[in-house]
């Protein structure tokens, strides 16, 4: 069966949508990593709700929490390329995961520094 691409605009944008949802919940679904930023995610938007901070701050709690998960669903995917693409060990498709793997750390980070910056002061 050969796929057909569906050029109308409404209907191809609304498909897109589809399968980046149906995206999301493999994600969210299938891998631990993506399961412990979700939950993380959870908590930390409830904490923002009883500690009542600001529009400013929900702004980049929401940016810190969306861009460490889209990230890690990057290197998700890189992952399971690699892994295709070359299934035994190789050293350079391990070099290239590492590089994918930082990333999602170098958001965590900043994710954390952000998160520190807003609650810290509520705390002292």
């Amino acid at each position: 069966m050969e796929f057909q691409k569906d050029n109308s605009f409404v209907t191809g944008r609304l498909k897109s949508v589809t399968y980046a949802f149906k995206g999301a919940l493999k994600l969210i679904s299938t891998e631990h990593s993506i399961m412990v930023q979700f939950s993380i995610g959870i908590l930390i938007s409830i904490l923002g709700y009883i500690m009542n901070i600001s529009a400013t701050e929900w702004l980049f709690q929401t940016l810190s929490i969306g861009l460490v998960m889209s990230i890690e669903g990057l290197n998700t995917a890189v992952e399971k390329i690699a892994d295709f693409i070359h299934p035994n060990y190789s050293q350079r498709i391990g070099f290239i995961k590492d590089i994918a793997a930082g990333s999602v750390f170098f958001a965590a980070i900043t994710a954390i520094i952000i998160g520190l910056i807003i609650y810290v002061p509520k705390f002292t």
